[in-house]
């Protein structure tokens, strides 16, 4: 959420940075809700201050023609304040909602774009891989040594589902492991196991609500929704709390399945296990200082870009032009991994600062020093990393000329010792 202020105060500025996202927010609404709450606020300001007045004036009328009609004055004028309070009270509806309705604003020097068509690769790191035969796509692979079952899933949960069996399923498990553990054991962040279903606060908090509703699943009994990335319930822990400054940053770090509806399209793009509405996902959650937020952000994109290194996949680094940052983020970074057999590069994760956006809408401060006035957190997250396309990078690049997938060092620990994944 934008500070009222700013738009208040740059209205101009404000419409002018949501037009480089090629996006469209309720601005003028804003404007003329703040109008006329300003307005009633002073009209009822001035109504209380008479009956108060008036209220130590009662009780020195005399009884008669003059006391009645002081007193009938004092209840036109509660009558009237009730009207304005309730009035207000739905204005302030409106203006929160049309607030939640406006994208962050894009941090200077985000280069301007339509789309990710203009986003800009700023680094790669490795080579991509040289092979003597032909690389299978990991739907190929998957299926032939019976680690990925695409029928059976369909079959228990309809289009988009599938089943990770045998090695595959331990291979995805040892990846998460793995990625925890060198999270918390080398990068410095704390676990935390967070619920998969949240209230429609949370999402509000993290920018999913009110704008993506349709994108989200929902138990309808419950009014809980289940959470498309644990970036949602962990960044609420702190919902309506003031961190000390010397707890900061705070950096965290959570494993959880992730639900989507994802709007599908034929062709390509929906092949294999790249896209579904259940997936799973170490995510990277951090909470600062606006002071040091953009170092947070480089050490967040140096920390998932590590998982990639480690595993020995060749990747890049793309800076997101305004046309293409997310509906919160004031910055982000992608990291794509390389797909020799879908012949493609995979975003596994995206790394973006949020400045205080979240932070407004969640209420989530911090106070500098004894005695000064709280101001609100920085927060930011990133996938550290997201499967299964970080499980599409390694099957793929990881293949051998016999089907055969090698199964990556750091992870054969993981695995009990297995070196080779030859089937299930």
């Amino acid at each position: 959420m934008l500070d009222l202020n700013l738009i208040r105060d740059k209205t101009d500025f404000v419409k002018s940075e949501i037009a480089k996202l090629n996006e469209t927010a309720p601005i003028d609404e804003i404007i003329e809700l703040d109008r006329r709450r300003r307005i009633l606020l002073s009209e009822t300001e001035t109504l209380k201050a008479e009956r108060n007045a008036g209220s130590k004036e009662t009780g020195k009328k005399q009884a008669g023609i003059e006391r009645d009609s002081h007193i009938a004055r004092m209840r036109e004028l509660g009558d009237r304040i009730s009207t304005i309070d309730a009035e207000v009270t739905e204005v302030d509806r409106a203006l929160r909602h049309n607030l939640l309705l406006v994208p962050n604003l894009p941090e200077p020097g985000v280069p301007i774009g339509k789309d990710d068509s203009e986003n800009v690769v700023t680094e790669t790191w490795g080579a991509p891989r040289e092979f003597d035969f032909t690389p299978k796509p990991h739907w190929e692979l998957g299926e032939a040594l019976g680690i990925i079952d695409f029928e059976r899933g369909i079959k228990v949960s309809g289009s988009r589902f599938y089943m990770l069996r045998g090695a595959g399923a331990k291979l995805q498990r040892a990846l998460i492991s793995w990625m925890l553990d060198l999270h918390t054991e080398k990068q410095g962040y704390s676990e935390v196991y967070p619920p998969y279903l949240v209230r429609d606060e949370a999402l509000i908090g993290t920018g999913n609500l009110p704008k993506f509703a349709e994108n989200q699943y929902r138990d309808d009994e419950s009014g809980l929704w289940l959470i498309p990335t644990a970036e949602v319930p962990v960044t609420n822990m702190y919902g309506g709390e003031i961190l000390d400054a010397g707890q900061l940053p705070v950096n965290h770090v959570a494993y959880s399945a992730c639900f989507r509806r994802e709007q599908l399209s034929g062709g390509r793009d929906v092949r294999g296990i790249k896209r579904g509405h259940q997936f799973d996902k170490v995510e990277m959650v951090k909470f600062c200082t606006p002071e040091t937020s953009a170092t947070e952000h480089a050490t967040l994109i140096d920390d998932a870009a590590e998982v990639l290194e480690v595993l020995n996949l060749p990747y890049r680094k793309v800076q997101m032009c305004t046309g293409d940052l997310s509906f919160v983020s004031a910055n982000k970074i992608d990291l794509e991994t390389w797909a020799p057999g879908a012949e493609e590069w995979l975003e596994v994760s995206s790394c973006a600062n949020f400045h205080d956006f979240q932070a407004r809408r969640a209420n989530i401060r911090y106070r500098p020093a004894e005695g000064e006035r709280p101001r609100f957190v920085h927060t930011l997250n990133g996938s550290g990393l997201a499967l299964p396309r970080t499980m599409i990078s390694v099957i793929e690049n990881y293949q051998r000329a016999d089907g055969s997938i090698e199964v990556p060092e750091p992870l054969r620990a993981y695995m009990g010792g297995m070196e080779r994944i030859s089937g299930i």
